[in-house]
């Protein structure tokens, strides 16, 4: 399977290659063509995050849409919780992201959280890659799971946190330490009126006293709604802004490269555990890339050399 091949088969042929690498992600025909995603990245990848029920589905569904309208062609991975029986996704991506299905623009694939509690599924980034080659703007949707819902920033470009208004989520926002993942907060629910305001200015406050401005992007903080549309505008405006950001000064290769850093860490943690790390370095290797470097071949070098040793 090719790139090409993708994009000329549409819907069908991406689904059957998602379903290829959760099979078997470490195959030779995998990892070719996750390395051929990894040259060929080009879309703007956006995390949507927050706690369960603060409108997270409705939200991604009005990006995808003022997305489409803007000519832009949208990938969707939405993580679900796990059945505890079967581990697969409880919730559908057809329930919980409203879109046309007949739009080739668009294609959501819903991935299960299994056991993870950072918000993703363990195959969230090959799929991110292999979508971040084929369309224009990637979003994922990770699964509500409150405080421990960080790992959205090591695999999205820019990430959006979804605050309640009423709920106190702005209190737990701070309280969680989260402050430093996203880089704009959205007070859902903004037809609300004056509960949503007040959300927002809780926020703003809040951001005001923990964030010391060191940072060259200043944290955005705006309420909105996806049922009447208010506020929709000014978020894809700011989502845009923060693509342009991260293209100027070689941001977002700098972002992208420690993404990969560290999600070849988590990588061989998980398979070798601590030790597995620590022989690495008796050794003579260690989790470095090299700028510009594929995350996939350097796993696989750093694996064999762990497995060799064994």
């Amino acid at each position: 399977m090719t790139l090409q091949a993708l994009r000329d088969g549409g819907k069908r042929a991406l689904a059957s290659a998602l379903a290829a690498l959760e099979r078997d992600p470490d195959g030779a025909e995998a990892q070719a063509l996750l390395d051929a995603a990894w040259r060929s990245a080009g879309a703007h990848v956006v995390g949507v995050t927050g706690p369960p029920g603060v409108g997270k589905s409705s939200l991604c569904a009005a990006l995808v849409a003022a997305w489409r309208k803007d000519g832009k062609s949208v990938g969707v991975i939405a993580v679900d919780p796990s059945s505890k029986t079967s581990g697969g996704a409880l919730l559908g991506d057809r329930v919980r992201i409203v879109h046309d299905s007949a739009d080739d623009g668009v294609f959501v694939r819903s991935m299960a959280a299994r056991d993870r509690l950072g918000g993703l599924a363990g195959q969230t980034l090959a799929a991110m890659v292999l979508m971040r080659a084929l369309f224009d703007r990637v979003l994922i949707e990770t699964v509500g799971v409150g405080q421990s819902e960080t790992d959205v920033a090591g695999v999205a470009d820019t990430v959006v946190f979804c605050v309640q208004p009423g709920s106190g989520d702005s209190l737990q926002f701070m309280k969680a330490g989260i402050v430093e993942i996203p880089h704009v907060i959205a007070v859902t629910k903004a037809d609300l009126g004056g509960a949503a305001e007040r959300a927002r200015a809780d926020v703003a406050g809040a951001l005001s006293l923990a964030v010391d401005g060191a940072g060259d992007w200043p944290l955005k903080a705006l309420a909105v709604s996806s049922r009447s549309g208010a506020g929709m505008d000014g978020l894809i405006e700011v989502l845009e802004a923060h693509r342009r950001h991260l293209a100027a000064e070689g941001r977002l290769a700098i972002a992208r490269h420690r993404q990969s850093e560290g999600w070849i860490a988590e990588q061989l943690r998980e398979r070798f555990g601590s030790e597995g790390i620590a022989r690495l370095g008796r050794l003579g290797f260690d989790l470095a890339l090299t700028p510009g470097g594929q995350p996939f071949e350097r796993l696989r070098v750093l694996g064999k050399a762990l497995g060799e040793a064994r």
